[in-house]
């Protein structure tokens, strides 16, 4: 679902930062050969994540759900020189053509692959983080969270994709739709939750901010 215009969506994005080379022939790769080209984070999306990320110029990033590996080099452009992205999938079929394109990227010794259930990944990896990106199975969206909140330092960022979810979360879900009452519980929880303080933002598909307090 689309919150605002085409009009006033391409508008915006050509007032916006250009995407660089390689992260237009990974978009136009991903829209050729991948299904659901449109869970890409796109143009718009990925310079917001992008100019996050510079503001926040983290240590340690993690991200939960790779896909192609868009939203994973948006984020790397704010990794200070040292730092490291972590990036957990489980689709096997992508690794190669996420490896592809980190591999041709000026961050590719700071980009980790992890395939597999993010809930079993994310606490074998030895690290907090200072900025997450979750855009996984929206079912385990508050699992997600309750894995990472307590290794993110004070000041650190959680930001959720699809959490407007083509603006189902505004009705009753359906008894089987678990992943809108999902998001609707998540939704509920973290603008609850003392630790932290939160946003959300409709771009695309709904974009929440986390700031751990």
């Amino acid at each position: 679902m689309d919150f605002i215009s085409e009009e006033l969506e391409r508008y915006s994005a050509q007032h916006s930062q250009n995407e660089p080379e390689l992260l237009q022939e990974l978009s136009n790769a991903t829209y050729q050969k991948v299904l659901q080209p449109r869970m890409l984070s796109g143009h718009l999306q990925g310079r917001f994540l992008s100019l996050i990320s510079k503001i926040v110029q983290p240590n340690s990033i993690l991200e939960i759900g790779t896909y192609t590996g868009y939203s994973a080099l948006c984020l790397a452009e704010g990794l200070r020189p040292d730092g490291v992205l972590h990036t957990i999938d489980c689709n096997e079929e992508l690794v190669d053509f996420q490896k592809h394109y980190f591999d041709k990227s000026d961050y590719s010794n700071q980009i980790k692959q992890y395939l597999g259930d993010a809930r079993l990944v994310i606490p074998t990896i030895d690290s907090n983080f200072d900025l997450v990106f979750i855009d996984a199975d929206k079912a385990n969206y508050p699992i997600y969270f309750e894995l990472v909140i307590d290794r993110l330092p004070s000041g650190g960022l959680i930001i959720s994709d699809n959490v407007l979810w083509s603006a189902k979360v505004l009705s009753n879900a359906a008894p089987n739709d678990e992943e809108t009452k999902s998001l609707q519980l998540y939704n509920h929880m973290i603008n609850n939750d003392p630790r932290v303080e939160v946003v959300l933002l409709p771009i695309r598909d709904g974009l929440s901010i986390c700031r751990k307090k």
